[in-house]
């Protein structure tokens, strides 16, 4: 029998355990997230396999589980059983109730398949209305319409539930939108790390240490003090192990102030306005008459029309003719429809020749042009070969799923963009011919791809396919032919990982080179929202990861009645804005677009000395630690 909604809403670590379903690695590492950073029972519901597959799974999930212990990561308590796993192939009904869906407190559903996770969670709304709900979808629209179907899913089977309580019990992220940002702010000067909330672009810039007599710039607050020096460029980032020799993260001002020679990660807030790029360089929105039409043909157009106004003036000055009348005779000369000049002047009748032969050089030229038209309207849907002279672009490896969201950030930013993709059906093909983005079709591990996606004279490159190996050799080609390329790498394994960034930092200290993961970036904040957070973002420093926060004053005893100074704990958690609407005009998503017309409500220069009240609303910056040492001294609060 399904529970309450009121008994539904309590608190997960008291009322049940984390289910977990999907089918692949994220939702591995969100059960390990979920075990080793919140304390919570966890059961996993994945597709079974060979035995060679399941030691795989459980070899991955022990790994996952172990980075996280090493990089202190745990929180007080006792140790949860590991997580209980029940394959299956789909979360069918059947499925979900051996799952114990019925007396969770929370379930993710993390298949890849957006229709999937839909009858999932439409069949788990039937058993349990008001259990929290954490989706992955990849289509937008559907996403933002599922919330309500949901909704009236639960109200079908309970039609007396609060419709409150249902609302605030539904999440939907996208693992892709939740690492694109990350991914395409490397392509972006001064910029790696980037989170939205309420319309604000949050950027997180690294700072190298200042020089002597030199006064940084502390931004909003510093968020991290980096593993690298200045003797040490490379750091430690590659491993989330490092102890004190890693990045320090929410340091306090005494740690700051004596972190001499050691690179930082300041929080700014910028309104973005657009990089200042020729609209030549942007990828073409139209066809233009210069794309209709060559330079060769245009240029001689345009000698046709020059010679007809000499033509024109001439007959003007030597014969009395009016401009009109001599422009009409003119060109009645080139199309050859007026009649031989045989009894005129000598001047008229060289005057008809030479228009005559300006009409015979017109006739090829309609021709050409017509053929160049009509070759430019067919190749108007296929893909689109980089231009010549194309300098300061991005390079982009892959369009699959995050590739194609990466694209679109780099698009809606003016960012010019070349794609390399090997497979011509894939599913960001579409996008880049609709707006016009060149693309390579070839396999970036063969010679002359980079090439012709013009590598050298790029600003940077983001390898996003699936395969490490295919990111790794794709970066090795590239850095080959330009040593100071600004790389991204997307890479699974955070060992292979940590090699390849140690490797790529010292071979190229003076170029940019980061490695990230999807799972490692999109699970905190699927953990974050389980545990009934709003997490508006997540910003990877280093290897470690920095989860913003939304959430009410009321319950927790670390901010309520505190002033803002001393709700500060460093290396747990920091307040960094307060929410100046009323509690009912709040908007319930901060971390949505900003709509036009609304107004910014988010105060981010926040005076030390401000007292926090219950009915305040703040946006945090915290550790994963942090985070869920908050969730258990806030249940045990309203217990």
């Amino acid at each position: 029998m399904a529970t309450s909604p009121q008994q539904r809403t309590g608190d997960p670590q008291g009322s049940g355990h984390m289910v977990v379903c999907g089918d692949d690695g994220l939702a591995l590492r969100l059960a390990a997230e979920l075990r080793e950073v919140y304390r919570q029972r966890v059961v996993l519901v994945a597709p079974s396999g060979g035995r060679g597959e399941e030691t795989e799974r459980a070899a991955l999930l022990s790994q996952a589980a172990r980075i996280l212990r090493r990089s202190g990561a745990t929180v007080p308590g006792d140790t949860p059983p590991p997580p209980h796993d029940v394959p299956s192939s789909s979360p069918s009904e059947a499925t979900l109730l051996r799952a114990g869906v019925d007396r969770a407190a929370a379930l993710a559903l993390l298949y890849e398949d957006d229709e999937v996770n839909l009858r999932a969670a439409l069949a788990a709304r039937r058993l349990s209305p008001g259990l929290r709900l954490v989706v992955r979808m990849y289509n937008r629209k559907l996403g933002q319409h599922l919330e309500e179907l949901l909704d009236q899913a639960a109200l079908l089977t309970a039609p007396g539930t609060d419709r409150s309580v249902l609302e605030a019990s539904t999440t939907v992220l996208s693992d892709a939108d939740t690492a694109a940002p990350a991914l395409a702010a490397t392509a972006v000067a001064g910029s790696s790390k980037v989170v939205q909330a309420d319309g604000v672009l949050l950027r997180a810039a690294e700072r190298t240490p200042p020089g002597r007599g030199e006064v940084p710039d502390p931004g909003l607050c510093t968020l991290a003090l980096l593993s690298s020096t200045t003797t040490d460029p490379a750091g430690v980032e590659g491993s989330e192990a490092s102890g004190a020799l890693g990045p320090l993260l929410l340091p306090d001002d005494r740690a700051v102030a004596g972190s001499t020679g050691r690179g930082s990660v300041v929080l700014e807030t910028v309104r973005y306005a657009g990089p200042s790029l020729s609209p030549r360089r942007l990828a073409r929105r139209g066809a233009p008459l210069r794309e209709l039409f060559s330079r060769r043909l245009r240029g001689a157009l345009a000698g046709i029309v020059a010679s007809v106004l000499i033509l024109t003036l001439t007959t003007t000055l030597l014969t009395d003719a009016d401009p009109v009348h001599a422009a009409y005779v003119t060109l009645l000369d080139l199309f050859s429809i007026n009649d031989p000049a045989i009894d005129a002047p000598v001047t008229h009748q060289v005057l008809q020749l030479l228009t005559g032969l300006v009409g015979l050089a017109l006739l090829p030229l309609l021709v050409a042009g017509a053929l160049e038209a009509l070759g430019t309207f067919r190749a108007a849907g296929a893909l689109r070969r980089p231009p010549r002279g194309l300098s300061g672009h991005v390079v982009l490896l892959g369009l699959g799923k995050i590739g194609t969201r990466v694209l679109t950030r780099l698009r809606d930013l003016d960012i010019p963009v070349v794609c390399v993709e090997e497979d011509p059906d894939a599913r960001g093909i579409p996008l880049a011919r609709g707006l016009g983005i060149p693309v390579v079709l070839g396999d970036v591990t063969e010679d002359g791809v980079l090439e012709a996606a013009k590598i050298h004279r790029a600003h940077a490159l983001l390898a996003l396919t699936s395969s490490d190996t295919t990111n790794l050799e794709g970066t090795l080609s590239a850095r080959t032919v330009k040593p100071d390329l600004r790389v991204a790498l997307r890479l699974y394994d955070d060992d292979f990982a940590t090699a390849v960034h140690r490797t790529l930092r010292t071979a190229h200290p003076d170029a940019l080179t980061r490695s990230r993961s999807v799972s490692h970036l999109a699970a905190p904040a699927f953990a974050g929202a389980m545990m009934g957070r709003q997490v508006l973002g997540a910003i990877p420093v280093e290897r470690k990861v920095l989860l913003f926060a939304a959430l009410l004053v009321a319950g927790h005893p670390q901010f309520e009645g505190r002033t803002v100074a001393d709700a500060f704990r460093p290396g747990a958690w920091r307040v960094l804005a307060l929410d100046t609407a009323s509690p009912g005009a709040r908007r319930p998503d901060l971390a949505s677009s900003h709509q036009e017309g609304d107004e910014p409500q988010l105060l981010w220069d926040l005076h030390p000395g401000y007292v926090l009240r219950p009915q305040d609303r703040v946006v945090i910056a915290a550790t994963r630690r942090g985070l869920a040492e908050l969730r258990g001294r806030h249940a045990a609060g309203a217990r």
